[in-house]
This record gives structure tokens, C-alpha cells and sequence, in this order.
């Protein structure tokens, strides 16, 4: 599908009045590559770390030195860093397994989390859910966008949570992605009362946006996937958990075995990949960052409501569109299909994607199998119709992705 001229100069004139926003995105780039670089250099990357292990992968030198290095980037005490994760959800999963135990309480105070964790938690009935295994869980809603702290406090005071879970990025909810400053003032109020609940951090689509990470500000652990951001774009699955050493260990021992932790693993291969991701991370995180504010610019010039707006603080990777009409929503995730390097030609439909409450479309023409740090939109199919659009490997294609969108738009009137 040809952009016409109309909607190429719609792009030009939002692409100038976005400038100063690329240029906070290029210095917080120089910043972040700054960091990890230093990394690279502090634990001496060579090409010894880029040998593969079979088998149980004992004495996996690259493996124990990306852990090193991920955890010198995410400023925690150690990292699991594994091919073996599937996804976000099976690293959050493999966590929140690994510290719950019967009886325990598990609380989320930024709402309900991410679909994907309903049937982990037993929020839909599962035979292998934390609830089946006796865990309880309870969760304090957000109110206007920020934590309900005096609530917070109240409950946490009691002595009897084990587990507070943050969920950065928004998910699937109406509420706005948390940022950091939020997250810190949240946490001094936990610790003013408590100082031995474990706070753990879904930090999915937020590495790199901001200039700090969760561990700096207090949490104890935080979870994310290296088909997101540190992965950039290269890494072709896996995921991280980072954090209090202990805490590392017992996720380890729950992914692997008692007794057997980090020692085991085979890397097959996937060492170098992991390391160029997360080289090339800062790079693809701006790029991403760049196409989601164009996107938030163009969108909003043509009526529909960004958020956040082009020119807000952002914690994530993720922008969302809200559309008000389903017809319009599905066509801007089919256009964005349309401007996909891959299956160009297929064409989204919504569907019952197991671990989602609605049915949900998906755009998704991805090198590696849902990526969303390559460009995609995904949406459930509910009011208000909101797509929630992410990733772009370099803002050229990112732009081209979101004027191929819009160009779906009018064409389907």
C-alpha cells in the first residue's frame, strides 16, 4: 500500500514538532550506552563468552558473565538471565512461585496486573494457579493515576503481606503507566511501615525509558523479558530476573531445581545474541521511544486521543490510541500489519488468544515471535477501543509503520 502525499506532509509537519523530544531521547541513548558499555569492559566480554553449552551446562562461563552484566546494568545484586524463560509472564511466573508460599499474601497496588497473569494468580480458575496452592492475593486499586498511599499504608502495616507486586507498564487497564518518581514515593511508604515485605517489579517495556531503574529506588526484584526492551531485537527469546541476591537464587532453584539454582542451563548457542541485544538495547529503546511519540503526535492531530501525549513523561515503550470505535481500531492494527518487514500481507483478526479475558487482535510482523520491541499493536477488543502500540527496531521503519496505519485508516473511510 503507497502513502499519499497528504498523508506523508501530516507526518512531516508532526516529525518538526517533535524534535525537542528526539533530543531528550538521544541523550538519555548516549547516557544509557554510556553504562553499557562500562559494563561490557568491567567483566572483559570477549569472545570466550560467546561458547555454547549443551546438556546441563555446568561451568557456562559466557552465561555466568551475562548474568554479571546484567545485573551491573540493572544495578541489582544478581540477575538470572535464562533462554529458558518463555516469555515475561513465565519469568513473573517462576518468581512469584519461587517467594509465595500457602497462606502467604500476595498484594498488587497498582490494580489488577496484566491478563496473562489471571490464570497464574487463580483470578480465573486454574489447578495450577497460586490460589490452588493456598496463596491469597488481594489487590488496591490506582485512583487518578497514582498509588492510593494511605490505603497502601493501612494495609501493609499489618505485618502479614509477603509479596507487593508493581506492574510498570499499564497492560491492558485505562490507567497510565507508573513512573519512577511515583514508584519511589510509593515504596518509602512501604518501608516507613514495613521493611521486610518483598517488593517486586513487572518492569516489562520500561528498561532504558528513564534514566534509573526500580532496583535504584528500593525494589527488591524486578522481572522483565529480553524480547522487549534489553533484548534489541536480536535476542530471539529469554528473560531476566534481577535483584537481592537471595531472592535470584530462590527463582533460580524455582526454574531449574533445589540444589541445582544457576548452576544449570545449557546456553545452545544464544550467548552472543543475548550480549549484542542488550549492546544494541539503548539504540532500539530510543528508537522505539521516537516512533511511539511521532505516533502520538500524528494520531493526535488527526483527532484521536494519544496517551501520553507527545510531549509527557513516559516510563515505557508502549503508546496507546484510543479509538472509541472498533472498526477504526482493527484497521489501524491491520495497517500496522501492512508496514511489517514480515507476513506483510496477512491480515490481524481478533481471536481467543489463550491467557486473555476478550478477544484480541494483534499486529505483530516480527522477526522473532512476539517481539514488542520490533513494531507491533495489539488490542483487546472492548470500549473504549484503545490499541496499545510499541517497539520499532529504528524510527525509519517505526514511522513508515504508523503512516502505513494511518494510510489503512482512510482508506477504510
Amino acid at each position: 500500500m503507497e502513502l499519499n502525499e497528504k498523508i506523508i506532509e501530516l507526518g512531516k509537519k508532526a516529525e518538526k514538532e517533535v524534535q525537542k523530544e528526539f533530543e531528550k531521547i538521544d541523550e538519555l541513548c548516549e547516557e544509557h550506552s554510556l553504562q553499557v558499555l562500562n559494563a561490557f569492559q568491567k567483566y572483559h566480554i570477549s569472545d570466550i563468552h560467546f561458547n555454547s553449552t549443551t546438556g546441563y551446562g555446568y561451568s557456562d562461563v559466557g552465561r555466568d558473565t551475562i548474568e554479571k552484566v546484567f545485573a551491573e546494568v540493572l544495578h541489582a545484586e544478581d540477575a538470572l538471565v535464562r533462554s529458558q524463560f518463555i516469555s515475561g509472564t513465565h519469568a513473573l511466573t517462576v518468581a512469584l512461585f519461587a517467594f509465595l508460599r500457602p497462606n502467604d499474601i500476595m498484594l498488587s497496588i497498582s490494580g489488577k496486573p496484566y491478563d496473562t497473569l489471571d490464570e497464574v494468580i487463580g483470578l480465573v480458575d486454574n489447578k495450577s494457579s497460586l490460589k490452588s496452592y493456598g496463596v491469597k492475593y488481594e489487590q488496591i486499586d490506582m485512583a487518578n493515576n497514582d498509588f492510593n498511599y494511605d490505603e497502601i499504608r493501612k494495609r501493609v502495616e499489618k505485618q502479614d503481606i509477603k509479596l507487593i507486586e508493581i506492574q510498570r507498564s499499564r497492560g491492558y487497564s485505562l490507567r497510565n503507566s507508573i513512573t519512577l518518581d511515583k514508584m519511589e514515593k510509593v515504596i518509602k511508604v512501604i518501608r516507613e511501615v514495613n521493611k521486610k515485605v518483598i517488593i517486586m517489579v513487572d518492569n516489562c517495556y520500561g528498561e532504558f525509558v528513564d534514566k534509573i531503574e526500580p532496583t535504584q529506588i528500593g525494589a527488591d526484584i524486578i522481572v522483565g523479558s529480553l524480547i522487549k526492551n534489553l533484548g534489541g531485537g536480536i535476542a530471539p527469546n529469554g528473560a531476566y530476573i534481577a535483584g537481592k541476591k537471595e531472592l535470584v537464587e530462590l527463582a533460580a532453584e524455582r526454574l531449574t531445581a533445589p540444589g541445582l539454582g544457576k548452576e544449570v542451563g545449557p546456553t545452545i548457542g544464544i550467548n552472543k545474541q543475548i550480549l549484542q541485544g542488550l549492546f544494541f538495547a539503548p539504540s532500539v529503546v530510543a528508537s522505539s521511544l521516537k516512533t511511539a511519540v511521532f505516533a502520538s503526535k500524528l494520531l493526535e492531530d488527526l483527532g484521536f486521543k494519544p496517551n501520553p501525549k507527545y510531549n509527557e513523561k513516559r516510563t515505557d515503550i508502549v503508546q496507546t490510541i484510543e479509538f472509541g470505535d472498533s472498526e477504526k481500531l482493527i484497521a489501524f492494527c491491520q495497517g500496522i500489519q501492512m508496514g511489517s518487514p514480515i507476513d506483510s500481507d496477512a491480515i490481524p483478526e481478533p481471536w481467543d488468544m489463550p491467557g486473555y479475558t476478550d478477544k484480541v487482535i494483534m499486529a505483530a510482523g516480527a522477526f522473532t515471535q512476539g517481539s514488542s520491541i520490533e513494531l507491533s499493536c495489539d488490542a483487546p477488543i472492548r470500549p473504549p477501543y484503545i490499541a496499545f502500540l510499541q517497539g520499532g527496531l529504528t524510527y525509519q521503519y517505526g514511522k513508515l509503520g504508523v503512516l502505513k496505519a494511518v494510510s489503512n485508516l482512510e482508506v477504510r473511510g
